[in-house]
Parts: structure tokens; C-alpha cells; sequence
């Protein structure tokens, strides 16, 4: 590593380990010369050599490997942004994707599905599973909020709801690409072990899924058009942008239009007349 990043990755380290509270990790007792915690006790939490957790800091430790950065930035409790950081400083590059599942969303993020009063908005994982929606996409796709959290998946509503199912005028061509496109969202998520599971269940589900996933096609769901039959309002074409949430690699937020001035006039009077009458 270059001096002045050798220099700048021990200068972080020691500023992380200084802001810990000894006591939060069970390191009482002594007066101590400096707050945070001691060398030997962020080595002791990242189960390293303290003498060599002291030259990394001192800029003299070499390179470290990815599996200690992650040990040592476990050990000081970082925060993603932290921990990537970290390995910009010791490795040049961030580090490698951990999938986390995740039960909703911030109420910031929340709000901002609600700010899109009259475009079906919904806050997907990686697993597509629906975790934050607002009302127009409970009104015009699917109501989340009658669905237990674990009947909130995507495919899994489209491979065996039939409701959804009849709602998708080319249902096939809709499956392949649903399959292909969460095939790659997994897999960049690192959500490997996850994903081993999900299909078996999935393919124990439906034998459609199955035959699809097997075909090991990928996609890219970034922008498009989904043609939705409507219960109510009748057939329905939608352009859909998909958006990466910053910091959240497993999740991903869709936002519908309607492509017809037309459809978007009947879409705002249904959403604001069921909005009315709830």
C-alpha cells in the first residue's frame, strides 16, 4: 500500500477504537490513559495478534487479508459505511457483498412512497419480497397489508396467486423475465445460502418456476412496460423504473406510470375515490 494510505487506514483505526465504551464490551477495571478501548482489546474482539492489530495501526503491518479487515471491523462494531471505508483504506476496493434479510423499511423511505400519492410504489429485497408499499400500490397491485409477511414475495404471488396471475396478460413472458431478473438480484446480493432455499421451496411450489429457473436465463430490471389487467379499471399499461436504495444492496424500490394520459386521469380518480371511501 502507498505510505500515505498505510498512514491514513492507522489513523482511522485508532479513531474508531477511541469512540468505543470499554465497559459496553465488558473491559472494566484500571484507569486508563486514553478513552476507547485498547489495542489489545479491539486484536482480543477481532481474535488477532495484538502485536500485529499495533504495527497495522503504526503503519507498519503490511497489507492486510479480507478476512481480517472484516474480523477487525466486526471487533470495532462499523457501521456499513465504516466498514466499507475500511477496506477502501487497507485493500483499495469495498468489501464483499453480505446479504442481510430486512423486515421493512425507515420511516424516511416510507414517506417517500407516500409522497407518490397517484404511481404504485413498492420497496422490493433482493428475495423480492415486498416490504414497504404505498396506497396506490395497495389500491392498484396488489393490498400487501392482507397478505402475512411471508406471503409478501413476488414470485411467489405470481407463480401461485391466481388472481395476480389472471392481472398478467402475457403471464409467461412476465415469468421468465421475473425469474431471470431476481436470479441476478440474488446472486449480487450475495445471497447465496438464501437462494438455495427459496428455489427449493419455489420448485416444490411450481413446476413452471422450476422448469424457468432452470433455463439459468438473467435479466436486468431497470425500465420498462408491464400491461396489467385490472379488476376494476380494465387493462392497464404502466412504464416501471426500478432504483437501487443507497447503502442497501438487497433493496430496490419500483415506481410505476401510466404510459396513456388517459389511463393516468382513471388511475388518480380510482386511487383518490378508494382513498375517499376507506
Amino acid at each position: 500500500m502507498p505510505a500515505t494510505t498505510v498512514s491514513q487506514l492507522g489513523t482511522y483505526l485508532k479513531d474508531r477504537r477511541t469512540r468505543l465504551d470499554p465497559a459496553t464490551f465488558g473491559f472494566v477495571g484500571g484507569r486508563r490513559r486514553t478513552p476507547g478501548l485498547r489495542r489489545e482489546e479491539v486484536a482480543q474482539r477481532a481474535n488477532i495478534s495484538a502485536t500485529w492489530y499495533t504495527w497495522l495501526e503504526q503503519g507498519r503491518g503490511g497489507a492486510p487479508s479480507a478476512e481480517v479487515l472484516g474480523r477487525i471491523a466486526d471487533g470495532l462494531m462499523l457501521t456499513e459505511s465504516e466498514r466499507e471505508h475500511l477496506f477502501m483504506l487497507g485493500l483499495g476496493h469495498p468489501p464483499g457483498v453480505r446479504y442481510k434479510a430486512t423486515a421493512g423499511v425507515t420511516p424516511r423511505l416510507q414517506r417517500v412512497l407516500d409522497a407518490l400519492e397517484v404511481s404504485p410504489a413498492i420497496v422490493k429485497t433482493a428475495l423480492w419480497d415486498v416490504v414497504a408499499w404505498n396506497r396506490a400500490a395497495a389500491v392498484v397491485l396488489t393490498d400487501y397489508s392482507k397478505l402475512p409477511p411471508s406471503e409478501r414475495n413476488i414470485l411467489r404471488l405470481l407463480f401461485s396467486d391466481s388472481r395476480v396471475r389472471a392481472a398478467q396478460p402475457d403471464w409467461q413472458r412476465v415469468a421468465r423475465f421475473v425469474v431471470g431478473a431476481f436470479r441476478a438480484d440474488a446472486t449480487r446480493a450475495g445471497a447465496g445460502a438464501e437462494i438455495t432455499r427459496f428455489v427449493e421451496e419455489m420448485s416444490r411450489l411450481s413446476p413452471e418456476f422450476e422448469k424457468l429457473w432452470l433455463a439459468n436465463d438473467v435479466h436486468a430490471y431497470g425500465e420498462g412496460v408491464k400491461r396489467l389487467r385490472h379488476a376494476e379499471l380494465g387493462l392497464l399499461e404502466l412504464e416501471f423504473s426500478a432504483f437501487g436504495v443507497d447503502g442497501r444492496p438487497d433493496l430496490g424500490m419500483i415506481v410505476f406510470n401510466p404510459v396513456k394520459a388517459r389511463d393516468a386521469q382513471r388511475l388518480r380518480a380510482y386511487i383518490e375515490a378508494r382513498a375517499a371511501a376507506a
